[in-house]
């Protein structure tokens, strides 16, 4: 399944907002992304046309199947990027915005080994808390 970073970036968005707030616009996703209410118009027509998302007479977003798919896979890319670099010492709103350059350019082999390190490294941690 091949689409933009900025695309992933709007699904992922409105996931976020849906988790955050329960109900989301187009204003919302504006906001969040510090967009244009004309782009964010423009790609919310797109989404609708290519089967990403629906919108209501009132205008409330809900993500469908595949939109759904692609925003879960970014946004679970984005907490565990963030979390590990954590773990390295880097700062919380460093770590966020590199996770956030990051989730969309990593092979899936190459994150499937940092998610593999950092269960086995939170593990031993685990294990360690628990015998101290």
């Amino acid at each position: 399944m091949n689409i933009y970073e900025s695309a992933e970036d709007y699904l992922e968005a409105i996931l976020i907002l849906r988790e955050r707030q329960g109900a989301v616009r187009s204003i919302d996703v504006v906001r969040q992304l510090e967009l244009t209410k004309p782009s964010v118009s423009v790609a919310m027509k797109r989404f609708r046309e290519n089967g990403y998302i629906e919108m209501d007479a009132d205008g409330f977003i809900t993500l469908l199947p595949p939109g759904e798919e692609i925003a879960q896979r970014i946004y679970n890319r984005h907490k565990l990027l963030t979390k590990f670099l954590v773990a390295l010492g880097v700062s919380e709103e460093t770590a966020a915005a590199d996770a956030c350059k990051m989730e969309h350019d990593l092979s899936d082999e190459t994150f499937e080994k940092i998610k593999a390190h950092a269960q086995r490294h939170e593990g031993q941690a685990m294990a360690y808390s628990q015998h101290t």
